[in-house]
């Protein structure tokens, strides 16, 4: 399939052909798997919750300490202070203070990213309203960190809900970083973290041309059995003791004949 893609004006000035068998999931017609696309979303989404909820008892309030009024003759209940839990402002009654809980969970590695590429096909594909939900830009990149600029940028993409903005790393997307952090409905999102959640949580996807190709041909299309046998981006250990030929090592050590 063809993406039209546009410039930093919003004229279109070409496209770009991406295989949709590469990013499909399923035997359908569309290509479309929404149950791997939905447990990858809840995956990532129960992963970013931290699990360090807590609430207070009546011991952890702040506030005076002093009796409400006295023990006996008010006809009324007995109470101490004002932090007990049935007062507004009070403590819990059942506060809690348990230890860290663990949300995390996980899935296969090749599952993690046929999700994220199918979901990349759900915004290519779009919707009968919205139409297509990715702008692919030829060099998204600004001469000086500017706001305005930047919002007229997507003024001339006509984005009108949320967008997802995909930084390429080094330098050339500071300007970009630096003019769209204050943006409303603007979301700034590094290559490398280019997620079905992040994805799936806006409505438009804004992606440099070379990032997105770098992203179509980089580890995350080792959906295969290439994944464990020679995956991409692997650094080589390097081996802490630097290595000595045998002869200089038994010479010396005082061996040798």
């Amino acid at each position: 399939m063809n993406v039209p893609v546009y410039n930093m004006k919003g004229a279109s000035v070409g496209e770009m052909s991406i295989d949709e068998a590469a990013l499909s999931a399923s035997y359908a017609d569309d290509g479309l798997n929404p149950d791997l696309i939905k447990q990858a979303y809840v995956m990532y989404h129960a992963n970013k919750r931290q699990g360090s909820a807590r609430s207070k008892n009546r011991a952890a309030i702040s506030g005076s300490t002093a009796k409400m009024y006295k023990q006996k003759g008010t006809g009324r209940a007995r109470h101490s202070t004002k932090k007990a839990p049935q007062f507004k402002g009070g403590g819990r009654a059942f506060a809690k203070t348990a230890t860290r809980e663990d949300y995390h969970l996980d899935m296969p590695r090749k599952m993690r990213r046929k999700a994220n590429r199918n979901a990349l096909l759900s915004k290519i594909i779009g919707s009968e309203k919205f139409g297509t939900e990715i702008r692919v830009i030829d060099d998204l990149s600004l001469s000086a960190p500017k706001t305005k600029d930047f919002v007229g940028f997507l003024d001339s993409l006509k984005l009108d809900r949320s967008a997802l903005v995909v930084l390429s790393s080094g330098e050339k997307s500071d300007n970009i970083r630096l003019s769209a952090r204050n943006v409303d409905n603007v979301e700034l999102c590094p290559i490398e973290q280019m997620t079905c959640f992040e994805m799936l949580n806006h409505r438009y996807l804004v992606i440099d041309k070379s990032s997105l190709e770098a992203w179509l041909a980089g580890p995350s299309s080792q959906t295969g059995k290439s994944a464990r046998v020679s995956p991409m981006g692997r650094q080589e250990k390097k081996s802490k003791r630097p290595a000595v030929a045998r002869g200089k090592k038994l010479a010396a050590s005082g061996g040798g004949d």
